[in-house]
């Protein structure tokens, strides 16, 4: 816009001047050394004076005006032409821009087929370094719910692979809220854990009991800062490994930088998609789920809701449930002496309150699924129970849980969170759509392996504006309601486009992991014998 802009302004200043000279006696076929008064002046019938103008001085001024054009387009241009080639395909992503002026299809992206998942190692990543050779043995406590602890499991391959170390299997955590005594082995495929990575990281199971009994102390344990860079765990992390063999990283969560070389955040992919497979019980039943709500519907949508009364608690939001309502959250939120007093309206206009599941039942509505369609809900406890499920309920009666289509299966499971919670996360992935109604760690996790796995449609609320409009939604007609909602969902609907660098967590955004598939000229059809990986236009 500012090329055009500038591009005009030369045009103008161009045409101007060709009129003034024309208008005072100047063609561009004269020759202008012949002229014996070789000035600017206005015209001869003129009855004012004007003092004479050198005309080396204005074209001095003319080539010093150009020169500042030229510099500002020069710049801009040259800017543009970098934003082009790192962020636009013009040939593909004008119509990207035009398809959000078109109606959206509810059930599926039409440009999830242009893209695919692309994890493959470059030829410059060299193989993993064997345990006799590497730099020690690193042991990883994660934290949290299952979906927490899975991004500190992959962030753990990756400090591995940084410091040349010979990874433990990461041991789970125990201890927290969800109270699971489940271990890695319990959860997920561990000899595929093992094999798979073998290329990028020597993993086993226990450190070796020769070299437990040459330490001299037991092994140095260490809390590293959140999201920190390689040349931490370089810097401050490997000289003790080197020192003490072992080194265990405590409450392991969100401990790597954001932010990494393309080649590490390959790796990341690969062990999030691929390496972390569940095992098979796991798997069998996740998959049994998710085959009967197929026969039962030829699709299907999955949603998420987090609406347990301690997550509701720390969010500091009011949902409408009077005094009752704020004395119970209230004596919860107690629990956690450092937050800081929160007003709920301000939390709300800001987007930071989840969604009530009457307000995840109405958003659906007004993007278009009708009352027929058949919903997967997960969940945990519900603050409120079936009273705050009701108004859902009503608005899609082909409601389902894991508890309603395996209460007998699942019974061997039930004191186990986390195995509860793989259960949802398969059915969840299974799903046509995916939908969340708060941007939680399962809800991150997920949208991201969707967009890897084929920018599968997955919603996820703008809260912030949306919570606007729930507010005012009994001043207006549906019709009005159900158009604004469509307008504030677009760029929360999973397209390809809303992906991008510096957007959210890489977690969810792992835009160093989806290739572009090459296409024709006519954009009518790809060529699927081009196995030439193309990065995202707008990947750096």
């Amino acid at each position: 816009m500012a090329v055009a802009k500038a591009w005009r302004f030369s045009l103008i200043s161009a045409n101007k001047l060709a009129l003034f000279q024309s208008h005072n006696g100047y063609s561009s076929n004269s020759n202008i050394s012949d002229n014996k008064h070789p000035y600017w002046r206005l015209t001869a019938t003129t009855s004012f004076h004007r003092k004479k103008i050198s005309w080396s001085v204005v074209c001095g001024l003319m080539l010093f005006g150009l020169g500042l054009i030229s510099l500002f387009t020069g710049h801009v241009a040259s800017d543009l032409d970098w934003y082009s080639q790192h962020f636009a395909n013009p040939s593909f992503y004008s119509r990207l821009d035009g398809g959000r002026r078109e109606p959206i299809d509810i059930w599926k992206s039409k440009y999830s087929k242009y893209f695919y998942g692309c994890t493959e190692r470059g030829r410059h990543f060299a193989p993993s370094v064997r345990e006799q050779s590497s730099n020690g043995y690193l042991l990883i406590a994660t934290s949290g719910g299952l979906n927490q602890q899975r991004t500190g499991i992959t962030d753990a391959v990756v400090v591995a692979r940084i410091l040349n170390a010979t990874l433990v299997v990461p041991e789970l955590d125990r201890h927290s809220y969800w109270k699971d005594d489940s271990e890695f082995i319990n959860i997920f495929d561990v000899d595929w854990f093992i094999s798979s990575l073998a290329k990028d990281v020597t993993i086993v199971k226990r450190v070796p009991d020769k070299v437990m009994r040459s330490m001299e102390k037991p092994p140095y344990t260490m809390r590293v800062p959140r999201k920190s860079a390689p040349e931490y765990y370089l810097d401050q992390v490997l000289p003790l490994l080197l020192r003490r063999r072992v080194v265990q990283l405590t409450k392991f969560d969100y401990r790597l930088a954001n932010n990494l070389d393309e080649e590490l955040q390959k790796l990341r992919c690969r062990v999030n998609y691929h390496a972390l497979r569940f095992t098979k019980p796991i798997q069998k039943l996740g998959q049994g789920l998710a085959l009967r709500m197929r026969e039962m519907a030829k699709r299907f949508i999955a949603v998420h809701l987090r609406f347990e009364p301690d997550m509701l608690a720390f969010s500091g939001c009011y949902y409408g449930g009077g005094e009752k309502e704020r004395y119970e959250l209230g004596e919860i939120r107690k629990r956690w002496a450092t937050l800081p007093d929160l007003s709920p309206e301000g939390e709300r206009k800001r987007g930071k309150c989840p969604l009530t599941p009457h307000e995840v039942g109405l958003m659906l509505r007004a993007l278009g699924f009708a009352n027929d369609t058949y919903l997967y809900v997960a969940s945990g406890e519900i603050y409120g129970g079936e009273e705050t499920l009701r108004p859902l309920r009503e608005l899609f009666p082909n409601f389902y849980t894991k508890e309603m289509l395996a209460i007998e299966e699942l019974k061997p499971l039930l004191p186990f969170s986390s195995r509860l919670a793989a259960i949802d996360y398969i059915v969840c992935d299974e799903s046509d759509v995916f939908v969340t109604n708060n941007n939680g760690n399962m809800a991150k996790i997920l949208a991201g392996r969707r967009r890897y796995m084929g920018h599968k449609r997955t919603i996820r609320p703008n809260a912030k504006k949306l919570s606007a409009l729930f507010m005012a939604r009994q001043k207006m007609e549906w019709d009005t309601f159900a158009r604004k909602v469509k307008s504030c969902q677009r760029g929360f609907m999973g397209e390809p486009d809303e992906m991008r660098p510096g957007r959210g967590e890489f977690h969810e955004y792992p835009y160093s992991c989806v290739c572009e598939k090459p296409f024709n000229d006519d954009d009518t059809s790809y060529n699927e014998n081009h196995h030439t990986e193309n990065k995202l236009p707008w990947n750096p």
